[in-house]
């Protein structure tokens, strides 16, 4: 039996990500891989990028990776207001000004997207990470997107399983087809965009490999770690990031 953990979204919350990595060893996982997404939004991007570097987490190139690491412009997006998108600017700054020279250089070199195949007596299955879809770093595929547009992009990356991060809502969704496939969102480790607000990971158990494949081969399990959020909470607003980070913690609302 193997374990795999698979977290996602940090966005600079170093006692969100302690937490986790410490839930994860106390599960005893196997492996641990990370989608993305170790910047912006909270005061310790290099603190992050530093305990992911020293644990050897296998890590993918977020969004917010690639805009820092190749000092891309911020894109106002539509579904944020003026005020909303003011604090998005100050906050990517903070992140910009603080990165040390050898984490931006990290950044640079992560990669789109890990395939792992799981070997069974009588089949192989095939799970897909990435950031946000198998076609872009930055698109939104959330819980009720089109099953058979998934089911496509999975179908053209020879996918079982997808499992992506970005929009920092969790799920596991079966989509039909020929063969049942599994579409997961392991959620976000550090900013949360459910009611609970707490630091969310994606659990998955892989039966034995010399036994036949069956339904429970793979099971996934939704992890969720109650952290010190008040730490952050308090962090931020003692540091330049806009409180509005801080106040997005504490509200606890889902939001899209």
């Amino acid at each position: 039996m193997l374990k795999i953990a698979v977290i996602s979204d940090i966005h600079a919350n170093l006692p969100a990500l302690k937490t986790v990595l410490n839930d994860i060893e106390n599960r005893r996982a196997d492996q641990v891989y990370c989608l993305g997404d170790l910047v912006d939004f909270a005061p310790w991007p290099n603190e992050v990028i530093d305990l992911i570097r020293q644990n050897r987490i296998p890590t993918l190139m977020g969004n917010h990776d690639e805009r820092i690491a190749f000092d891309l412009p911020v894109v106002p997006l539509l579904k944020h207001g003026p005020f909303e998108t003011q604090c998005r600017m100050a906050a990517i700054d903070f992140t910009r000004n603080a990165i040390t020279k050898e984490n931006k250089a990290f950044l640079a070199t992560l990669p789109r997207h890990i395939q792992l195949t799981f070997g069974f007596s009588d089949r192989d299955v095939r799970l897909l990470l990435v950031h946000a879809s198998p076609r872009s770093i930055d698109e939104y595929i959330y819980v009720d997107h089109d099953g058979e547009e998934v089911a496509s992009m999975m179908a053209e990356k020879n996918a079982d399983v997808l499992v992506m991060g970005h929009t920092h809502q969790s799920y596991i969704r079966a989509i039909p087809g020929p063969t049942v496939k599994t579409a997961i969102n392991c959620g976000s480790v550090g900013r949360s965009k459910e009611a609970d607000r707490l630091a969310t990971y994606l659990l998955i158990t892989v039966a034995d490999s010399k036994t036949a494949f069956r339904p429970d081969s793979l099971q996934f399990e939704l992890i969720k770690v109650d952290y010190k959020i008040e730490e952050t909470i308090g962090a931020i607003r003692q540091s330049p990031i806009p409180d509005f980070y801080a106040d997005f913690l504490s509200v606890g609302e889902v939001v899209k």
